[in-house]
């Protein structure tokens, strides 16, 4: 399938977000959560940063121009998700 025409299949990320999530509560059966934001920005941050890294081929500058991020968070949270090869 060519990038174009799943880029016009895709969902935006906000409605992905926003399945899973619906998905986490129908399936905590009764019990109360605790810590979402932390537990969601946990579960988000490690799969972006190691898809920016790879499009940027490696590139932490451009990365962290990517992100929106200085150069040296960029390197302290790669090192927290044990990305920094």
């Amino acid at each position: 399938m060519s990038s174009v025409k799943q880029k016009k299949s895709a969902k935006p990320l906000r409605e992905s977000v926003r399945s899973a999530l619906e998905l986490y509560f129908m399936d905590l059966n009764g019990h109360q959560p605790e810590d979402l934001y932390r537990m969601v920005m946990g579960e988000v941050e490690h799969p972006l940063l190691e898809t920016v890294m790879i499009y940027a081929q490696g590139n932490q500058t451009r990365a962290a121009e990517i992100l929106g991020i200085n150069r040296s968070t960029l390197r302290k949270k790669l090192k927290e998700h044990n990305l920094d090869r």
